[in-house]
């Protein structure tokens, strides 16, 4: 890899020191021991300088997130909670999670008022246009406690599609978790982004939806992050999160 002379680049080493991924030190060890790739790349010359705003750096086949001033959150939405920053209705809305953040935050996606779970927050506009974006397939996991004891050929039912008044759908995948008393909880996931979709599927088969929770979008995993809590996404889930849609 050649090295350019642009005043945008600079000495790898210390592009992985700013993103805390180890100290200067610490990173020419990685580099030389072949760990650190730029553009797909193995690179272990210490003199390499690269531009972190367009260059693809990993370790250990991880992303490195470029630097950026952008703002990129994880939110446990509550039931009753309306997906906007500000309802003109009056509802609970999305707001009281942000107040005193100096940052202009909007939300990737949406989740029902009734739905709770995985939220991204962020003011990076670009990426979420990518993600949000039908063109990139972007999987999200749902558990969803249901009406009645589901079969155990459902699954195979809704892989292969079913139609509803704005077409087909289908899942990617679908686990029943565990049935009782009247009622089964199913766990999804589905990359179809249409209004109410998990509950409309799951309705039209004969199970309507009691609750539904999100607990993944593409990469990052709800955890154990409570009901109603906020944090900002480590430099992991940043990093998987670009790659997801090619950012």
């Amino acid at each position: 890899m050649t090295e350019m002379e642009d005043s945008g680049e600079i000495r790898l080493q210390k592009v992985l020191a700013q993103a805390g991924v180890a100290s200067r030190r610490r990173s020419e060890e990685l580099m030389a021991s072949g760990r650190v790739e730029v553009n797909g790349e193995i690179v272990t010359r210490l003199g390499i300088r690269v531009d972190p705003l367009r260059d693809v750096i990993r370790v250990d086949g991880r992303r490195v997130p470029p630097p950026t001033e952008h703002a990129y959150l994880m939110l446990n939405k509550p039931r009753g909670v309306v997906s906007t920053m500000s309802d003109e209705q009056g509802r609970p809305d999305l707001q009281q999670f942000v107040d005193g953040r100096p940052e202009r935050l909007f939300h990737v996606g949406r989740l029902d008022t009734d739905t709770s779970g995985l939220l991204i927050l962020t003011n990076d506009g670009d990426l979420a246009h990518r993600l949000a974006h039908p063109s990139f397939e972007i999987t999200k996991t749902y558990v969803a406690l249901v009406q009645g004891q589901v079969p155990s050929g459902l699954g195979r039912r809704l892989r292969e599609g079913v139609e509803l008044e704005d077409g087909p759908a289908r899942v990617d995948r679908f686990t029943v978790r565990d049935r009782g008393r009247g009622r089964s909880l199913v766990e999804l996931d589905i990359h179809i982004g249409r209004n109410r979709i998990v509950r409309r599927l799951l309705d039209e088969v004969g199970h309507p939806v009691i609750e539904l929770t999100r607990t993944a979008f593409g990469p990052l995993r709800l955890g154990d992050l409570k009901v109603g809590a906020l944090r900002d996404l480590s430099r992991d889930e940043r990093g998987d999160l670009f790659d997801s849609v090619g950012a």
